[in-house]
């Protein structure tokens, strides 16, 4: 597994690429939001939480990991069209399959994983927001799968945030997941960013 520090904003945002050896042509690329905690302009933060230090669990070989870094005083919702520019960006640079393109985030990362689903619909094959949240009443955009998680003692990010966007959903799209967790607070994606996520992830395509 190769990893990547691209430290300028030629894309859009300064990223992490994590590239598996002998990456296939045309592969997935899975876009990874991080929370408020991570912005700024250290790369390495990426790697505090996620699916940066899960990647090397499974055996990729045809998807590219890339998480951008959100910078100071902003954040990821308030974002959604830089990073639509970017998302175009990257798909460009590495050929990617536009049939296999996937959004993640958590916290502040899951609010821009809902938000930027609803504002391009057609762009993701699969979503899978953690403790974030987004707009009920425009959930019926939302035509891929969805793998949604929350901890239900979060008083950082309700559950309800989750709970309303998926109950919304599921009127609209019977490929929706919900994973509440009864025994966790704010941080429920250190149960949700697992190879299992990942494996469900790389199975949908559009």
């Amino acid at each position: 597994m190769k990893i990547i520090y691209e430290d300028n904003k030629d894309y859009g945002f300064k990223y992490v690429a994590n590239i598996p050896d002998n990456i296939s042509q045309n592969p997935a690329i899975l876009f990874q939001l991080h929370g408020a905690g991570e912005r700024g302009e250290d790369l390495n933060k990426v790697f505090v939480h996620g699916l940066c230090n899960v990647v090397n669990d499974i055996n990729l070989t045809d998807c590219i990991l890339i998480s951008p870094l959100c910078p100071e005083n902003t954040f990821w919702a308030a974002k959604v069209e830089s990073l639509k520019t970017f998302i175009d960006n990257i798909i460009e640079k590495y050929s990617a399959d536009k049939n296999r393109i996937y959004l993640c985030g958590l916290s502040m990362g899951g609010f821009g994983t809902w938000y930027t689903a609803m504002a391009y619909p057609d762009l993701f094959a699969a979503i899978a927001p953690c403790c974030g949240g987004g707009m009920p009443w425009n959930a019926n955009v939302l035509k891929m799968p969805v793998w949604a998680f929350h901890g239900m003692l979060d008083t950082t990010v309700l559950p309800s945030n989750t709970i309303d966007m998926v109950n919304a959903l599921k009127q609209h799209n019977p490929n929706v997941k919900c994973t509440l967790y009864e025994d966790v607070a704010h941080n429920s994606w250190t149960r949700a960013f697992t190879p299992e996520l990942l494996e469900w992830i790389l199975t949908q395509h559009k």
